[in-house]
């Protein structure tokens, strides 16, 4: 084989290979993101089953941390507490000695943000839990996070809001959003958020004064 046909043969496979490349990132652009649809207490094995995600197998190593490895959209599909997040790199499920969903954490954000971008992430989130019925609580020291210039100053000086949400007797929410600091970039400014959702044992509200 000559040097010439050599070089020829080389600039087709890597001219297929981006071709190919350039193929499966349209597909994953243009196909559905992929979601995990559960309510608290369902069996894992069910989860897996109705979801389209990366969700790995259940094993007795691994109940604690059942995480994606793609990312997805949660479906929390309660039908009177239900809501949806947006897609969420980091999103881990915990089941019990029975095989049942416990509790899930997840950051519903494909990568540090803005503080723009994680603050309309958030009040999002809560609108949605309010229409669905949920109630913020301990409110007198974690209310609701708000996107005020008093909010955003103090998310900026690290003081890391939390809240905290039930749903009737069934379900609690607490939800965070914190600034990320590089040692190496002092004055980038990036956020992210994070959301736990468990059954009961629940929170209670603090007594009235």
């Amino acid at each position: 084989m000559t040097k010439t046909r050599t070089n020829k043969l080389r600039w087709w496979a890597a001219g297929l290979i981006l071709g190919l490349a350039a193929m499966w990132g349209m597909y994953v652009k243009a196909g559905p993101a992929d979601e995990v649809v559960l309510t608290i207490g369902e069996s894992y094995q069910q989860v897996r089953e109705q979801s389209r995600s990366t969700l790995p197998a259940l094993t007795s190593d691994n109940t604690i941390n059942l995480y994606v490895r793609r990312p997805a959209v949660l479906r929390f599909s309660d039908p009177q507490y239900g809501f949806v997040t947006p897609t969420a790199k980091l999103l881990s499920l915990y089941a019990d000695q029975d095989g049942k969903v416990t509790q899930l954490t997840l950051s519903p954000q494909l990568e540090t943000l803005p503080l723009e971008d994680a603050m309309s992430i958030v009040v999002k989130l809560q609108d949605q839990l309010r229409r669905a019925h949920w109630r913020p609580i301990l409110t007198a020291d974690h209310p609701p996070i708000a996107d005020t210039p008093t909010m955003r100053a103090n998310i900026r000086t690290g003081a890391d809001p939390q809240t905290f949400w039930l749903a009737g007797n069934k379900y609690q929410v607490s939800l965070d959003i914190r600034r990320l600091k590089h040692e190496s970039r002092p004055n980038d400014e990036r956020y992210l958020i994070a959301l736990q959702l468990s059954g009961p044992p629940l929170m209670t509200d603090q007594p009235a004064s």
